[in-house]
């Protein structure tokens, strides 16, 4: 379903990807892990077409991404849902309004069709009582569900998490990686995840990649990565070297994430 093929990335002369390979099969959930500021959130942003390599391809159910523009790359992005670090939301709509905005601005539905729909997504993920409030009236775990259920609404094939549970005390991450899971059994979705909760990711994937040095150091289930002698990837599990690299240039923002989708 997702074919990454020797991509290269460099911001402001620094070298990010330098050669990033690995495979997603359909129905499949990979968790891509590594040490912050690596760029495995610029990977997921090559994955969905908001970011061009410097140099490779990347394949979506067999079509380069990094190929097509204009009505294709639009069509090619609504079979994803991308869940941003921070949600993403629009402050001055409500709960029920944000998830339905992907409604009113992409489909032809009328009005009581789309309060259906985002009822019931607000069910999936037990929000319907805080459909009328306000992203300042909620709680971080609250603000990640919502965004999850905007990106549900439109039934997305490939879904890509951006660290879903930062910022979220131990308890409401569980609940959040548990409702990830749920929604996989259930619609069977293509998933990548970026997250540093590794202990819990680990139960609801099955495929492994481990970005360091700007290449894809190993994959493999998380039984095989937990067992590997490779290490480096033992010394990042046990949390024996400081991974921070520190390079901003690595990461965009949620602004100008979306300045470069308008492009």
């Amino acid at each position: 379903m997702i074919r990454i093929e020797d991509i290269h990335k460099a911001f402001n002369g620094f070298q990010v990807l330098k050669g990033v390979s690995c495979d997603v099969d359909r129905g499949e959930i990979l968790a891509l892990i590594g040490g912050s500021g690596h760029g495995k959130s610029v990977i997921l942003k090559h994955v969905v077409g908001l970011l061009k390599p410097d140099r490779g391809h990347v394949f979506i159910d067999g079509k380069d991404i990094c190929q097509i523009k204009g009505t294709e790359l639009e069509e090619m992005r609504s079979r994803f849902g991308f869940l941003f670090q921070g949600g993403a939301l629009f402050s001055s709509l409500t709960v029920f309004q944000n998830v339905a905005f992907p409604l009113r601005e992409k489909t032809r539905w009328h009005d009581e069709q789309i309060r259906e729909r985002v009822l019931a997504v607000l069910d999936q993920v037990g929000l319907r009582e805080a459909q009328d409030k306000f992203p300042a009236e909620i709680s971080g775990g609250m603000i990640k569900r919502t965004a999850l259920a905007r990106f549900l609404v439109r039934t997305p094939e490939i879904m890509l998490f951006d660290e879903p549970t930062t910022g979220l005390d131990p308890v409401i991450a569980q609940t959040i990686l548990d409702l990830i899971k749920s929604l996989h059994k259930d619609l069977g979705f293509t998933g990548m995840i970026v997250s540093h909760e590794l202990s819990r990711v680990f139960q609801i994937v099955q495929k492994v990649a481990m970005l360091h040095d700007g290449v894809i150091r190993t994959v493999g289930t998380p039984e095989e990565i937990m067992a590997s002698k490779d290490p480096v990837v033992q010394q990042f599990i046990s949390g024996t070297i400081d991974w921070t690299v520190g390079h901003p240039s690595s990461e965009l923002t949620h602004e100008e994430v979306t300045n470069r989708g308008k492009q």
